[in-house]
């Protein structure tokens, strides 16, 4: 038996890995003229104000400073699920190879599904779960191909934690999600958003200005970054994890690989081996599995 899911979950997940797939693409862009101290922040604050002027729009406000369990949540998303890897990430990458660090990274799915176990009580552990998360993780360390298996045994090792620290920081994220306080669509992003931008605001004062040379392009791709990757994001995260489960979310980490790769084809002619269509088909598997549940025995 199956795990129900609508069309219109399957949708919004879709949906969700496109913006965070396309992420790439726009940063490959954005580091041309633009170190990462400038990129990240710029991210955070373009996010942060256009959602801001979408939640205006729409009548919302943030709750009142009294509601603690709300800016508890808020606080924990801004600083951990998103700030935190965000740094994190982007100094591990500097000393391993960006196949090795996206190997790592897709280990959040299996973060979450141990959290989540503990945390949930309709989250627990089964067998097609765990088949499920193994196949897809397998289905991306094809997709990234042997050098990326190789680095985990070669790279910096320190480079490797912090890495995975990101990965667990973005599952630890779909667990505040999960339990957060309802609020209107776009106040949790907005605030979020808003506290991971001031967090960063001391890396622009790090930044050697000198060297920032930005075109049109690298800016565009910033603001790229903040409205769709970080923004509109945000807003279908917190939707989708409150109608479904942070396991079922955290499984974009095995389809960001894939979609990546597509639009890396169409918008960069980047081409892969024989092993993608391999690896996209042992993804799907993943899922597929993942979603499955044991069939109950009928009462004798």
């Amino acid at each position: 038996m199956t795990t129900r899911r609508s069309a219109a979950d399957w949708g919004l997940f879709l949906l969700l890995s496109f913006c965070w797939a396309s992420a790439f693409a726009m940063t490959k862009i954005a580091v041309g003229g633009l170190p990462a101290s400038v990129i990240i922040p710029g991210r955070l604050i373009s996010a942060a104000i256009i959602l801001w002027g979408v939640m205006l729009v729409r009548g919302e406000r943030l709750p009142p400073f009294s509601d603690r369990s709300s800016w508890l949540a808020i606080l924990g998303i801004g600083t951990i699920g998103t700030a935190m890897p965000f740094y994190v990430i982007t100094v591990g990458q500097k000393t391993i190879d960006s196949s090795l660090a996206a190997l790592l990274i897709s280990g959040a799915p299996l973060f979450t599904a141990g959290l989540a176990h503990f945390r949930f009580a309709d989250e627990r552990i089964t067998g097609y779960k765990v088949a499920g998360l193994v196949t897809g993780f397998a289905g991306v360390a094809l997709l990234l191909g042997p050098d990326a298996l190789q680095g985990l045994g070669n790279a910096d090792l320190v480079a490797q934690l912090l890495v995975l620290t990101g990965a667990f920081c973005y599952a630890v994220n779909s667990i505040i999600a999960r339990q957060a306080p309802r609020m209107a669509p776009t106040v949790l992003p907005v605030g979020f958003l808003a506290v991971a931008a001031i967090v960063s605001l001391p890396m622009l004062a790090m930044t050697d200005w000198t060297q920032v040379q930005p075109d049109a392009a690298n800016m565009a791709s910033v603001v790229g970054l903040g409205a769709v990757s970080t923004g509109a994001a945000g807003i279908i995260l917190m939707y989708l994890v409150a109608r479904t489960s942070a396991t079922f979310v955290a499984l974009t980490g095995y389809v960001i690989p894939v979609m990546s790769a597509v639009i890396g084809y169409y918008a960069f002619g980047e081409t892969h081996r024989w092993n993608a269509l391999a690896a996209f088909l042992l993804i799907l598997a993943g899922v597929w599995l993942s979603q499955r549940q044991a069939r109950r025995r009928a009462p004798v």
